[in-house]
């Protein structure tokens, strides 16, 4: 099945001409900038942030593609991932006509990006051990599918999803697919970014908000085909990550040995989590992780949850969440943070 980029692309999107912003029209250095309308006089800060920043984050795009292996031309970065999401949605799906599949339990915002544009949703759950449901989607997909999101690892079960389900649903979909990867950085997966090549029809997400400890700064990427990622430029607002965030992102990525390291305990308190969750009656099941974060079924999710916030201590409550019912989903925190959760608990039992 062939992939054609220009089949599945709204055609108001194929003919937008995009803003051109000042620093569009003009690159390169000079002495004297007045094309901008901005403020000569500059800033009530000591920073330089009178200036517009690069609508294009070459700086940063060019540090992503050393570390990540991906030419700079093949990123693209949002104002977090969830800008890129909407684009995908904006850029590809008619409103009131096209259609994307998800595969619940998973990550929230695809649903409301869909309802946002009022493009229809179609839900294919995962099996019993949240994994995909290869017949399930293909039963769902028509003509009007334009994109098929994967969370993986996958949020909130924090299992990695299997990949040659997702490389079966790459190759023979000829809409887009869209692998979330937020929390890549904990697996034991490799990336997907590495398949751009073999896939015109892939779109990876990530982002600086986990491992890389950025989720202030608001800088999500999304990987994918040339094509795909001009369709995204020529969308998105002239200057949708702000000078303040490119810096501080630039300065961070100089940290790749620092941010390994907070990855390396995180994993071993993930582990040490796991095994002290284990001990009380109350947890029926913990499930296998590739992520930051831990699924916990329990015998009462609400109860514990109402009485962890009383200690000062919160979770997230997936109770209503199909498919992890009686759920809580723990972040792994730092060992006094982790233990501050076990003592808790270990008073609770005793209650």
């Amino acid at each position: 099945m062939m992939f054609e980029l220009n089949k599945i692309i709204r055609p108001n999107i194929k003919t937008l001409k995009p803003y051109s912003s000042a620093r569009d029209d003009f690159k390169g250095e000079a002495s004297v900038y007045l094309d901008a309308n901005e403020n000569a006089y500059g800033s009530p800060l000591d920073q330089d942030y009178h200036r517009y920043p690069d609508p294009m984050q070459y700086k940063v795009k060019m540090r992503l593609s050393e570390i990540k292996g991906v030419p700079a031309r093949n990123i693209f970065l949002g104002n977090g991932s969830d800008e890129a999401i909407d684009i995908l949605f904006r850029s590809f799906c008619n409103p009131g006509v096209d259609n994307v599949i998800i595969v619940p339990p998973t990550y929230g915002m695809y649903e409301v990006s869909a309802n946002v544009n009022d493009v229809q949703l179609k839900k294919v759950n995962l099996t019993s051990e949240y994994q995909l449901d290869l017949e399930g989607i293909a039963e769902a997909i028509d003509t009007k599918t334009k994109l098929i999101f994967i969370c993986s690892p996958n949020n909130p079960t924090g299992n990695s999803i299997n990949r040659a389900d997702i490389e079966t649903i790459l190759a023979n979909f000829n809409g887009i697919v869209v692998v979330d990867e937020a929390y890549i950085n904990y697996s034991r997966q490799k990336s997907f970014i590495q398949e751009l090549p073999e896939y015109a029809n892939l779109v990876v997400l990530q982002t600086l908000s986990k491992a890389w400890g950025l989720a202030a700064l608001r800088v999500g990427m999304a990987f994918a085909s040339e094509e795909i990622i001009e369709v995204f430029n020529r969308v998105k607002p002239p200057y949708n990550i702000n000078e303040a965030s490119q810096q501080l992102a630039l300065e961070a990525l100089q940290n790749v040995e620092q941010v390994n390291e907070w990855i390396k305990k995180i994993l071993k308190e993930r582990d040490a989590l796991v095994l002290a969750l284990k001990n009380f009656d109350f947890v029926i099941d913990i499930y296998p992780s590739d992520a930051s974060f831990i699924l916990v079924k329990t015998v009462d999710a609400d109860g514990i949850y109402k009485y962890l916030t009383q200690k000062g201590i919160i979770v997230r409550n997936r109770n209503k969440v199909e498919l992890c019912e009686g759920c809580l989903r723990i972040t792994v925190g730092t060992t006094e943070e982790n233990q501050a959760l076990i003592n808790s608990l270990k008073k609770l039992k005793d209650d």
